[in-house]
């Protein structure tokens, strides 16, 4: 099995290979004002998707790494209507340099204030002078025609030679200032950006986390409904390798007992898993914590919960979620969920939450990229799980795969469809779209995008879009990762 660090045509003949420029081929509209949405990078109303390309050569560059973003439109995205932004685009910072990894993780908000949204880009093995595989986090801004130019955050002293810092990258307001934020982590490395930042890159405030562990995936939301995003930080420990869960919550209360830090640690010491995702799936107003805990259980250790993998949900409240609770917990052998649970199916290691249907209930798509169907091995499904006033539950799931009628493509060995999965509406019906990550399909990667309407997704007018159909050479690794 592969280890993660994790057909639509061009719609030009005059279309140009990637050389490491900004590549546009279609323009995006611009709107008379920015709209404000979240996701938004040219401020038309429309809701748009950044998906990386970790591994794609820029040029004769191999490893540099690229993200390609689609602007979404009243028919959705497609390949013609996108940006492609490497460390050689113009006004981007850095230069593309083997194995910088650029796009390996990515988050995306309004950081400087002006109603665009903008995307934070994570190169996880950026070199720093002759030290090799530090990492980097770069912001690139948001405007009228879409994503342009860019700056540097800084980053945190004493990193070390291939510490993977930008493993991972999650916005919110963590403060309950009005203002958006910027966490980053890899290894034992983890850093907090206070907003407003400036076009230079220059947070308000930026400082260290207390030392966590070794993690490498961070993830925001409200739990509390406070208005202010709590941080989750899983990492693997001995003896627990699904992962401890630690969150830190604003409470400047912490401030008396912790001098220099106004956010509290908290953890929830029965919650394992390594990846997630926080949405109201019961419509109470508070961010529930969706846990992906997508490995099997080894040497008949438990800790890690179910052979395929599990997903749990442990819901907030005003104080949030409470560690005493039962959560929920959901796997392929669960009642309504289809298919069963099998060794190295990696069921969670991908989630998104989003209004699928426009209920008002978030629901969750959940990966599976290991999952085995027939004699193709490794080849994938993607899980809807559906919301409700009782929460997230079984009922109704829909399990997607490229053997799916009306799903482009088949199945194949090493696909990894559902490696990386994102719920978003990108047409402005008011249901979630619904983005899939297929991260080895023929080599180089592909992403696959259902359509969301008042009775759930459909296949209907499914898009397919590869590394080849966006201009990206090499392996390229294309949606391995998708901005949430």
């Amino acid at each position: 099995m592969h280890q993660h660090p994790v057909r639509l045509a061009l719609a030009t003949a005059t279309a140009t290979a990637l050389t490491g420029g900004l590549l546009v081929l279609s323009a995006p509209s611009a709107a008379a004002a920015p709209s404000g949405l979240a996701g938004d990078f040219n401020g038309d109303g429309y809701r748009d998707v950044a998906i990386g390309a970790s591994s794609a050569d820029v040029g004769s560059v191999p490893y540099a790494g690229a993200v390609v973003v689609l602007y979404g439109s009243s028919s959705g995205v497609s390949a013609a209507r996108r940006t492609v932004i490497t460390q050689n685009s113009a006004g981007v910072p850095g230069t593309a340099e083997t194995d910088d990894r650029f796009g390996n993780s990515l988050a995306a908000a309004d950081l400087d204030r002006d109603g665009y949204a903008d995307l934070v880009v994570g190169a996880q093995y950026e070199a720093i002078g002759d030290r090799d595989g530090i990492g980097s986090v770069t912001v690139v801004w948001g405007g009228r025609s879409g994503l342009s130019g860019g700056a540097v955050l800084p980053r945190p002293s004493g990193l070390s030679e291939w510490g993977g810092y930008s493993s991972g990258i999650a916005t919110g307001d963590f403060d309950g200032d009005g203002d958006m934020d910027v966490t980053a982590t890899g290894q034992s490395r983890t850093y907090l950006y206070n907003g407003p930042f400036t076009r230079t890159g220059a947070p308000a405030s930026h400082r260290g986390v207390d030392e966590l562990g070794s993690t490498y995936e961070v993830f925001a939301g409200d739990m509390t409904g406070d208005r202010a995003a709590e941080r989750v930080y899983p990492f693997g420990v001995d003896g627990d390798s699904a992962g401890a869960i630690h969150y830190m919550r604003h409470d400047p209360g912490n401030w008396d007992a912790h001098p220099g830090s106004d956010y509290a640690r908290l953890e929830l010491p029965d919650a394992d898993g390594l990846n997630g995702v926080i949405a109201d799936v019961d419509k109470d107003g508070y961010g529930d914590l969706v846990l992906g805990d997508h490995g099997d259980p080894r040497d008949g250790n438990s800790v890690n919960g179910r052979t395929g993998g599990r997903i749990t949900v442990w819901y907030g409240g005003p104080n949030g979620p409470d560690p005493a609770q039962k959560p929920t917990v959901i796997h392929q052998d669960t009642a309504g969920v289809p298919g069963g649970g099998e060794h190295g199916d990696r069921f969670g290691s991908a989630l998104s939450a989003g209004d699928v249907n426009g209920d008002g209930y978030a629901d969750i798509a959940v990966g599976a990229w290991g999952e085995d169907l027939g004699t193709k091995k490794d080849t994938g499904t993607v899980t809807l799980l559906f919301g409700s006033a009782s929460g997230l539950t079984g009922k109704g799931a829909k399990q997607y795969s490229q053997n799916t009628a009306g799903v482009p493509g088949s199945n194949e060995t090493d696909d990894a469809f559902g490696m990386s999965v994102r719920l978003v509406d990108l047409d402005k019906n008011g249901r979630a779209d619904l983005v899939i990550g297929a991260g080895y399909e023929n080599g180089y990667g592909a992403a696959t995008v259902l359509r969301g309407t008042g009775t759930g997704l459909t296949t209907s007018g499914a898009k397919f879009i590869s590394a080849r159909d966006v201009s990206l050479k090499g392996g390229a690794n294309f949606a391995w990762a998708i901005a949430q």
